[in-house]
């Protein structure tokens, strides 16, 4: 396959992942989970910014122009744009350091639901959480890696990963709520298959964008779960899509190199850079989380 992508920001993460574009500044915002960073890069400026962190952080929604929700390894911080400064809005296994946050996405109605897992990926050791509006559900127990959690256009379907290992998942949701209806059903088992199931968005037309970690590429699925098309991403462990730009109509890719050695790295030399994928698409803007 030929390659479609560009190396967007050339900064190396360990973890990268949990990219959300503001759209309102027109900035892609990125985590190094390990590296306890928050990145972000202007992309009309291409200026990038580093901003430390004092704990694991993993996934960012937006309130407003001024403030951002983490979700982090202790709990859903607000952080202030202009100074950085995180204030406590919700614990979320505080009391458990062998957890952390992992995928999170905001649901077209505002909830946002968030992953946990076992920082040594122990089996069943996360959970998915729902919050919106001050107040926090747990949905499911005994996740392992939740990742691919995103949402159909109209919010009437949830996908996601984590609660058996290799597939994904779709559930009922309804839209007013975000909070899931019905079970959740196999949309698309992947065992047995290359790579393993990462992060995904979902486009205007519904199709999903996955991020495969280990196959260096991104798989698009249509509303049936058929597989449309594969882009083939220049490192191995890609990790996760955003949708960018003021159309949403181009897509960046994150990636890691955890868990390399060092001749696995020097053969994987873009290994934790982010990338843009040169493909049509019709995107969505993130919506904002309502607090």
């Amino acid at each position: 396959m030929t390659s479609k992508a560009t190396i967007l920001s050339e900064t190396v993460c360990q973890l990268g992942e949990g990219p959300t574009y503001d759209a309102d500044t027109d900035t892609l915002f990125w985590f190094d989970i390990l590296g306890q960073t928050l990145h972000e890069r202007q992309l009309g400026s291409g200026a990038e910014r580093r901003h430390a962190l004092p704990l694991m952080a993993s996934a960012l929604a937006i309130v407003d122009t001024d403030r951002q929700l983490l979700a982090t390894e202790a709990g859903l911080f607000l952080r202030q744009r202009a100074s950085g400064e995180l204030v406590l809005v919700q614990p979320i296994e505080a009391d458990n350091p062998a957890t952390r946050s992992n995928d999170a996405r905001v649901h077209p109605c505002g909830a946002f639901w968030i992953g946990t897992m076992g920082k040594k990926e122990e089996r069943a050791a996360g959970a998915i959480y729902w919050f919106m509006g001050g107040e926090l559900r747990t949905l499911f127990t005994g996740v392992t890696i939740p990742n691919a959690t995103c949402f159909s256009p109209d919010g009437t379907t949830a996908y996601l990963t984590g609660l058996v290992s290799g597939v994904l998942h779709e559930v009922a949701c309804d839209p007013g709520s975000g909070m899931p209806t019905g079970k959740p059903r196999i949309f698309r088992d992947h065992r047995g298959e290359t790579g393993s199931l990462d992060g995904a968005v979902v486009d205007a037309e519904g199709v999903i964008w996955n991020a495969l970690w280990g196959a260096g590429r991104v798989d698009a699925y249509s509303a049936a779960g058929g597989l449309l098309e594969s882009v083939p991403v220049p490192a191995r462990k890609a990790s996760c899509p955003a949708f960018i730009g003021a159309n949403a109509d181009r897509l960046a890719v994150t990636s890691a190199w955890a868990g390399m050695n060092e001749e696995e790295r020097a053969a994987d030399p873009h290994a934790g850079k982010t990338f843009l994928l040169d493909i049509p698409v019709r995107g969505r803007l993130e919506p904002k989380v309502l607090l």
